[in-house]
């Protein structure tokens, strides 16, 4: 239930807002309301990053070489080879930048703004000074500001000032920026924003603190480090044995240049942020938002996931089914007709709600009321005085007139209301048995009371009224047509399912068999979660699947259990309760619709259809984008390896032709690297039964132990067959252009084996071959297309030192190429064999 909404104000106390024209002088005068980004972006911000690339500052003295040798077509290809790496990099930036920006848009705050006279919505961003501005419970406050009118207003201001209780505010109170409205609601008028604000002048903001990195980031941060480390000692090496046997330290420099290129794998980290930005602009058109593209990749690893009943689970929409008249001790179903004392009990719920309720429950209540007596559901109730939501169970009340005369209703946990009423044990005790029966068959139940005012004034509490038991109301909230799919899903995947609820335990575990919970029976109540010690807690909660009768530090005590036990959690959320579990759990997910602006700034995912089945999506997302950059890692990894060997062995081993590959060559083999591993493999659909294996250890990695060692020896394998194409033509006296040529054929066509390859690690290329990906295709008819004009263009042919070779001769070149490459289909042959027995 909401605690408090700001009832439609009168002309008097309403804001007159601003006009068009004063909205825009207001921010051409203060701005726009954004706080100041430290980190620069845009076209000129790219370019920088690019220009300062190691790959880049490479080929750039790599170029200035070929000047100074008077090697100017190399010079010119180096250059021109430059631009379009610049470009590609610029381009796959830009794209990521796109993506991450369509993001920001969508999941940029809202805020309601009285302009030109009547109430609009607008982006806070858009927000002025001057501007009148409507807040409400469980939203934040989008810049500094004045109240002009409140309603039971109290703001959270810890991000300001680290204090957790709420404070109260009056008309003319100041109020900060990046706050939240922790009960009722108000009307501000602007008085700074963006970086004027209390926030922007100390420099502190949610959006501006810094987001630790993933383990995946880290793993290929170190790992792309200590190849940069390699490949600045190989540089060395190369460098000082080339100078030792020439003397010329320009060529020597030239070929140390050649072998730092070929081992520094720049399309890492590149195809990293191409493919967590490209996963959350997929996962943002399929009705999911990622605050971070790095929350991507964490999908993947969700092993538990805790997940909220009401409007998740079950179904939006509420309808009131029953009443229980407390004067004739019987259950009354509804719709129908209403004894006098029965029509008193929903009458009293529907004036305990709100005016013009947006909760599912209070809409079904005043729906109800409207059917049953809608004369008296036209009838005026003003609101006098209004308690919110409070108590552990929570109970709200209203004071209204009604018929002229002051009327005080409460509704809320029967345990609230009972304790508050102290009826006769006898009838406490059928309560609670009539409350358990209705929970039992789902039904969600309130407890509903009459107030007698004890002296002149309200009283500070609203538990310190008289109060009268009324009866009870239950109302349905059926299960979602496709929970029990999501569920099951859920639990294929190798993730364990906890329902957390405010329900009673009853309510909450008929939902769960409903709905086919695994572990339904098992049960924790919140004050059994915060009676246990931080020792028991883990191991019972990791075995309960129902937690019910919970509150807010019941949940964030359970997440951090959960934690404690090394799961990866994601949990769901709508209210400024949720938001420290939210914040909390590894995977925090908010509702798009139904959900409170702090819980959508506290989570890192939000379902913008309220459907748990869009996690579902999002989890299979993740595994695929995770499956896929590993094999584009593993493609690099391998490829790079038989440049490396191909430029080192021969001059270490002092072969013949001791510097065959020149940077020329290197930088073709890595103009149709990077885009086959950032834009081809990123394309890649998931491969079958990827929903059906168990979540992988967040802290897991793969660019080490037996994976990394199985790229690696497919890097071996190809390394072998091109170095042994390179040594037999070599032996037999063919001739140095030759050689070359047809040792870098095999190369080239090792690069579209291993793709291929590469596609899955256990099915046979013979079935990804059926498996559609245009953009694959492209890189690879691509790649063809520009060896075929290397080898066959005379022009070329002399840029590239080539030299015309018969077709019989490179039938040899994919010969080998294929056993470089083809070895890993019977290896993977051997473990689905293994697999099967």
């Amino acid at each position: 239930m909401p605690t408090s909404t700001l009832p439609a104000p009168s002309a008097a106390i309403q804001p007159p807002g601003l006009s068009t024209a004063g909205v825009a002088a207001a921010r051409a005068a203060h701005g726009r309301n954004v706080l100041p980004d430290s980190a620069p972006t845009g076209l000129l911000a790219t370019l920088k990053d690019v220009v300062t690339e190691p790959m880049f500052l490479l080929l750039l003295l790599a170029c200035g070489l070929y000047v100074a040798l008077g090697q100017g077509a190399e010079a010119l290809t180096l250059g021109a080879a430059l631009l379009v790496v610049a470009g590609i990099s610029v381009y796959q930036a830009l794209r990521s930048d796109a993506a991450l920006g369509a993001l920001r848009e969508l999941t940029q705050p809202q805020a309601q703004v009285r302009r030109n006279g009547a109430l609009a919505t607008v982006p806070a961003a858009d927000l002025v000074v001057g501007d009148a501005v409507r807040v409400a419970e469980g939203s934040r406050l989008p810049a500094d500001g004045t109240i002009t009118a409140l309603n039971d207003f109290s703001a959270d201001e810890a991000i300001l000032t680290g204090e957790a209780v709420p404070v109260a505010k009056a008309v003319g109170d100041p109020v900060f920026g990046g706050t939240s409205t922790a009960s009722g609601s108000a009307w501000l008028t602007l008085t700074a924003v963006g970086g004027h604000t209390k926030l922007g002048l100390i420099g502190q903001s949610i959006a501006a603190i810094a987001t630790e990195k993933t383990p995946l980031q880290l793993q290929v941060q170190q790992f792309v480090a200590r190849m940069a480390w390699v490949g600045l000692g190989a540089f060395a090496l190369v460098w000082g044995v080339n100078y030792a046997k020439s003397g010329d330290w320009v060529t020597a420099l030239l070929f140390g240049l050649t072998l730092a290129m070929s081992i520094l794998p720049e399309e890492i980290p590149v195809a990293f942020s191409s493919f967590m930005a490209l996963g959350a602009a997929r996962l943002s058109r399929l009705g999911v938002l990622t605050k971070q593209p790095q929350t991507v990749e964490s999908l993947g690893s969700a092993t538990v996931i805790c997940t909220d009943k009401t409007g998740t689970l079950t179904e939006e929409g509420m309808a009131v089914k029953q009443l229980y008249d407390g004067a004739t001790a019987s259950l009354v179903a509804l719709p129908g007709p209403l004894g006098t004392s029965a029509a008193a009990v929903l009458a009293y719920a529907r004036y305990a709600s709100e005016t013009d309720p947006f909760d599912p429950m209070e809409k079904a209540i005043v729906a109800a009321f409207a059917t049953a007596d809608p004369a008296a559901a036209a009838a005026p109730a003003p609101m006098l005085h209004e308690y919110p939501l409070a108590g552990t169970p929570p109970m709200m009340t209203h004071v209204r007139r009604v018929a002229g005369q002051p009327l005080i209703a409460a509704k809320g946990a029967v345990e609230h209301v009972l304790a508050v009423c102290h009826p006769a044990p006898a009838v406490a005790e059928e309560i609670r048995r009539v409350t358990q029966e209705l929970s039992g068959q789902g039904y969600r139940v309130l407890g509903v009371a009459r107030g007698t005012q004890p002296g002149p004034d309200f009283p500070a509490e609203q538990d310190d009224f008289t109060w009268e038991l009324l009866g009870l109301i239950a109302l349905e909230n059926p299960p979602k047509a496709n929970a029990a799919a999501v569920i099951r899903a859920f639990t294929e995947a190798g993730i364990q399912v906890k329902m957390i609820t405010g329900d009673f335990p009853e309510t909450a575990q008929a939902i769960a068999r409903q709905v086919g919970l695994p572990g339904a029976d098992m049960l924790l109540t919140g004050q059994q979660v915060m009676d246990l010690s931080a020792a028991e807690l883990p191991p019972l909660a990791t075995r309960t699947a129902v937690f019910a009768r919970m509150f807010p530090e019941a949940k964030l005590k359970v997440v951090e259990a959960l934690k404690a036990t090394g799961a990866v959690v994601a949990m769901t959320g709508d209210g400024v309760n949720d938001g420290p579990a939210l914040k909390a759990a590894h995977i925090g997910v908010a509702m798009g619709r139904r959900g409170t602006e702090v819980a959508r700034q506290a989570a890192s995912l939000v379902l913008v259809n309220d459907d748990l089945g869009g996690m579902v999506t999002a989890i299979a997302q993740g595994r695929r984008i995770y499956q896929n950059f590993k094999k584009a890692v593993f493609y690099v990894v391998s490829i790079h390896i038989p440049i490396v060997l191909t430029v080192a062995v021969p001059l270490l081993a002092g072969w013949r032709w001791e510097n065959l590959f020149t940077p020329v060559h290197i930088i073709f083999l890595e103009l149709v690297m990077g885009p086959t591993c950032s834009i081809a493999f990123e394309n890649e659909p998931a491969e079958a039964g990827h929903m059906r294996q168990p979540p992988r250890p967040l802290t897991s990695t793969f660019l080490a132990g037996a994976e990394l060692g199985r790229s690696l020896a497919q890097g071996l394998g190809i390394a072998a067959a091109v170095l042994g194409v390179y040594y037999y033509f070599m032996q037999h006296g063919a001739a140095l252009p030759v050689v070359r040529t047809l040792t870098f054929a095999t190369m080239v066509l090792s690069n579209i084996g291993l793709t291929l390859v590469n596609r899955s690690f256990t099915q046979s290329v013979f079935q990804t071959l059926r498996v559609p990906n245009r953009l694959l295709w492209l890189m690879l008819g691509l790649t063809l297309a520009l060896l075929l004009v290397t080898l066959l263009v005379p022009p070329a042919q002399r840029l590239f030192g080539f030299a015309p070779v018969p077709l019989g001769t490179l039938r040899w070149c994919a010969l080998a190429a294929l056993v470089g490459v083809g070895w890993v289909e019977v290896y993977k042959a051997v473990l689905r064999a293994r697999a099967a027995g």
